[in-house]
């Protein structure tokens, strides 16, 4: 949350199509929160991409497509796991996968397919954002955050929320855990 996982994607799939590469962007459906088409960064960075509800709407749109050299995926923790054996399978086809998501979720578990695809990686990138809770004194912490902070008044109680502005903080391990009342 807010540590630049889009961002960075947008920027990888930006220079393998400068190389010349045959790029194709997916996200899931249900995340239109800047754009209902495109992948879509807190900095306003963008890369057409094609939404999709699941694995199988993934397969299908590969499958009458000219096959990409390079496959992003973004906010991968909202797929079911079934997303796990087809991304692989793209991989194990020479395919250049790369996945962006949060590991974990605003109670600090394991959110989606993501730690399993943390696992079968061949590279890692973990991103953290700046930590924006306030100290005693009012001054802002600015360390490394690596959780997302759901503000209380804004919980609706779902594990899946899929807005960022007013809803979500990014803070280190000591004020998540200062915040979540422990």
């Amino acid at each position: 949350m807010y540590s630049g996982k889009t961002e960075e994607l947008v920027r990888r799939l930006r220079r393998a199509k400068i190389a010349g590469q045959r790029v194709k962007a997916f996200k899931p459906a249900i995340d239109d929160r800047y754009h209902e088409s495109a992948l879509a960064s807190h900095l306003g960075g963008t890369f057409e991409a094609v939404p999709v509800a699941d694995a199988e709407a993934l397969r299908a749109h590969l499958t009458f497509q000219e096959t990409p050299q390079v496959v992003g995926f973004d906010e991968a923790q909202f797929m079911e796991p079934d997303i796990i054996q087809l991304l692989e399978h793209f991989a194990d086809q020479g395919i250049r996968v790369i996945v962006a998501g949060l590991d974990q979720d605003y109670l600090g578990k394991p959110f989606g397919p993501i730690p399993e695809l943390l696992a079968l990686a061949d590279e890692v990138t973990k991103l953290h954002a700046v930590c924006v809770a306030k100290g005693p004194k009012g001054k802002t912490c600015g360390g490394r955050a690596s959780r997302s902070f759901r503000v209380p008044e804004a919980d609706t109680g779902s594990q899946v929320q899929v807005r960022s502005e007013g809803v979500y903080e990014a803070r280190c391990r000591v004020h998540w855990r200062q915040g979540m009342g422990e």
